[in-house]
C-alpha cells in the first residue's frame, strides 16, 4: 500500500481541459474520512462558481480493512465519483482523498467523456503528488524512569521503531510505534535490555507513511 504525504493546506494540484471545461485535481492526506469531508468542504469554499466537485477518499488498511466514500456531486450516476475512487484503488493508495472541481464550459461530453475527464484529473493530481509507502505499525505506551530514555530511544531507532510523543513527570511517558514485523523482537529486547522492569503495553494498529528515497 501507499499513501501521499501532502497536506490539506497544500494539496498536490493539477489540471486539464476538456471541451471547455476545465477539471482540476486536487490530493492530500487525511487520516480519517471526516477530514477527507472537511477538505473537499474546503475546495468548494475555494471554487464557489464551479459547477460540480466530485471526490473520493479511501483509508484505513492497518487492521485490513478500507473504508471508502465518494460522491458524483451532481454529475450522472458513476461518472466522476467512481473514477476517482477507480485511480486511488489502482494505485494501492489508502489514506488519501482526491476533489475534482469542474468548471463548465457549455459543452456535454457524455458518460464515457465525463469518465474519462474525471479520472485524468485525479491521475494528474496523483502524479504530482509526493508518494510514500504504508508500514504498518503496532503503537505501544512506554513508562521509564529517566536513565532508562536513552537506552530505550537507541533499541527503537535500531528496529526502525518511532517515538511519537513524551510527558516527563517523576518518570517518563511515551508512544512508540515499531513496524508490525518487528514487533516480537522489539518486546523481547526491551524485557531483556531492563531485566523486566520495563514493560511496553500495546495499544493499536496504525499507518505510517515512508517517504520514497
Amino acid at each position: 500500500m501507499q499513501t501521499i504525504l501532502n497536506t490539506s493546506d497544500n494539496p498536490a494540484h493539477d489540471s486539464l481541459v476538456e471541451k471547455k471545461s476545465e477539471f482540476i485535481g486536487d490530493a492530500a492526506h487525511v487520516d480519517t474520512l471526516d477530514e477527507a469531508l472537511a477538505f473537499v468542504t474546503s475546495i468548494r469554499e475555494q471554487h464557489p462558481k464551479a459547477r460540480h466537485v466530485a471526490y473520493a477518499a479511501v483509508c484505513g488498511g492497518a487492521d485490513g480493512r478500507l473504508s471508502e466514500r465518494m460522491s458524483d456531486d451532481g454529475e450522472p450516476s458513476g461518472t466522476a465519483g467512481k473514477p476517482i475512487l477507480d485511480v486511488l484503488k489502482q494505485s494501492g493508495t489508502t489514506d488519501c482523498v482526491i476533489a475534482v472541481t469542474r468548471y463548465f464550459g457549455g459543452i456535454l461530453l457524455g458518460s464515457g467523456g465525463l469518465v474519462r475527464a474525471y479520472s485524468s484529473a485525479a491521475s494528474l493530481a496523483m502524479k504530482a503528488a509526493q508518494v510514500a509507502r504504508i508500514m504498518t505499525a503496532r503503537r505501544y505506551r512506554v513508562h521509564l524512569e529517566y536513565p532508562q530514555l536513552s537506552r530505550f530511544q537507541q533499541l527503537l531507532s535500531q528496529l526502525d521503531g518511532r517515538q511519537e510523543d513524551e510527558s516527563y513527570a517523576a518518570n517518563v511517558e511515551l508512544t512508540a510505534a515499531v513496524p508490525v514485523d518487528h514487533c516480537e523482537q522489539f518486546e523481547l529486547q526491551v524485557v531483556e535490555a531492563f531485566n523486566a522492569a520495563v514493560s511496553p503495553e500495546p495499544i493499536d494498529m496504525v499507518n505510517i507513511p515512508v517517504p520514497l528515497a
